[in-house]
């Protein structure tokens, strides 16, 4: 007999929350879970002046103390601008900033018509190699801010995930604007189903992946894009040049074993473009998938032993878990 499954749909984060829990107390879980993100997201949110990101930021060259959550959140970041080579930057926020990325993107105008575009290329984003970390207090360097959005949802997912199976769930499956966690027993099936979507053709998919246990994370830069003096920008700011990214890569998805590294991996591919941000992928031993204008798909690592379905194979894809 399956075992019962709870699902809720919840904006939060900036993007899309949906929330699959497995076993008899998933409605609890559910709501225990939606908590849970609303804490997370005060804490990571750099468009909350309260949140401990927003006071940390504004104490660049002074020690600030901060919750475990934040303190692990920043070494993962640190960690992987280390071990992409800085293709994975978190000190970007200023570039973002410059680019006008200055609110959350449900209120940022799709038409920027306040001052100037930007030069093309501004300042390289500083990098971390100075930012301190102990036990309960970080210290940014004077003139450092972080950006944690895309690895703060990466993260939240895992620890969601860890603490839904921790708390009785028998499976769970975290999906928080694309960055998927899944572990345990799924619902009616012997792994979780997770659908790619193909972003330059909303309400498609690319693929139809299935994980026993592990994450899924896709990077691109068609999703959050605006116009500013007749330019379009996006928000994957290569930290190289501090503009945002101009590789031949449209999107890059990555399954990988938990959340927040797949969203570091897929980020910095993208930057990287095609055939260094395949070379990436390989090097670290993950799963991707990564696509060109042109729209072609090339992948790398053990992509297609995930792969369950694709548009050039026919048939009807399955219902989505994530």
């Amino acid at each position: 007999m399956a075992a019962e499954a709870a699902e809720a749909r919840f904006p939060v984060m900036g993007s899309a929350g949906h929330l699959f829990v497995v076993g008899g107390r998933g409605p609890e879980l559910l709501a225990r879970a939606r908590s849970r993100l609303v804490e997370l997201e005060a804490l990571w949110s750099r468009f909350r002046a309260d949140s401990e990101l927003c006071r940390l930021n504004a104490a660049s060259g002074q020690w600030v103390r901060v919750s475990a959550p934040t303190v692990a959140l920043v070494r993962r970041a640190v960690q992987a601008w280390e071990v992409t080579g800085g293709l994975f930057d978190p000190t970007v926020l200023p570039a973002l900033e410059q680019a006008g990325y200055t609110r959350s993107f449900e209120a940022l105008p799709r038409e920027l018509s306040a001052g100037p575009a930007p030069a093309t290329a501004t300042a390289p984003a500083p990098g971390c190699a100075d930012i301190e970390i102990r036990e309960d207090r970080v210290r940014l360097p004077r003139g450092v801010r972080l950006d944690l959005g895309g690895i703060g949802k990466g993260y939240a997912a895992d620890l969601l995930a860890h603490e839904l199976m921790a708390a009785g769930a028998e499976g769970a499956c975290v999906n928080l604007g694309g960055d998927v966690r899944a572990t345990g027993a799924a619902p009616g099936a012997d792994a979780w189903a997770v659908a790619v979507e193909d972003e330059a053709r909303p309400g498609t998919d690319l693929a139809w992946l299935t994980l026993a246990d592990g994450a899924v994370a896709t990077s691109t830069r068609l999703r959050r894009r605006w116009q500013r003096a007749g330019r379009e920008f996006h928000h994957l700011i290569d930290p190289a040049t501090g503009a945002p990214a101009a590789s031949e890569l449209t999107g890059v998805t990555v399954v990988a074993g938990v959340a927040h590294w797949a969203e570091v991996l897929a980020k910095a591919a993208l930057i990287a473009g095609l055939p260094t941000g395949s070379a990436l992928l390989e090097a670290h031993g993950v799963a991707g998938l990564l696509v060109t204008e042109d729209g072609a798909a090339h992948s790398a690592g053990l992509w297609e032993r995930f792969v369950t379905w694709t548009p050039d194979c026919g048939g009807t894809s399955p219902a989505s878990a994530g």
